[in-house]
This record gives structure tokens, C-alpha cells and sequence, in this order.
């Protein structure tokens, strides 16, 4: 069953930066609190392999490829 709990005296900013949070993802404050709870006290454990198959996906998702001198120029573009 579960169970409740009020916070008190949370700092303006942080109060601010929840508020924020739970509009940008459509929740309550509650809902989002419990989301930020669970991802800092409960998170992941993702394998080495398992991470590097998500950024092959992400990276095959990308819409322009990047070559090492084009990314070298991108850098420099705009620097004395």
C-alpha cells in the first residue's frame, strides 16, 4: 500500500525547477516528486552491452553523418 508523505520547507528554486519539470512532462507535482525519487533511489543497471547496442540505435537514427574532419572544422569554425 502506499504510502504518504509531506514535505516541508523546500526551497523556492526547487520547488520551482519540480513545478517546471512536471508541466514539461504532463504530470502533477506528486507524480513527478515520485518520478524523481524513483530515478535517483531505484535506477537502472544497464549493461555495457546493453548501452552500447542503445547508442549504435541512436546513432543509426541520425539523419547526417559526421566525418572526423568535418566535426575538426565545426569545432574550429568561428576561433582565431
Amino acid at each position: 500500500m502506499p504510502t504518504t508523505l509531506t514535505l516541508k520547507n523546500i526551497p523556492d528554486d526547487v520547488y520551482e525547477q519540480l513545478k517546471v519539470a512536471a508541466e514539461m512532462h504532463r504530470r502533477s507535482l506528486n507524480s513527478e516528486a515520485i518520478v524523481c525519487l524513483e530515478t535517483v533511489l531505484m535506477p537502472t543497471k544497464i549493461s555495457p552491452t546493453e548501452r552500447l547496442a542503445r547508442a549504435r540505435q541512436l546513432r543509426a537514427g541520425l539523419n547526417t553523418k559526421f566525418r572526423a574532419r568535418d566535426i575538426d572544422a565545426l569545432k574550429k569554425q568561428g576561433r582565431p
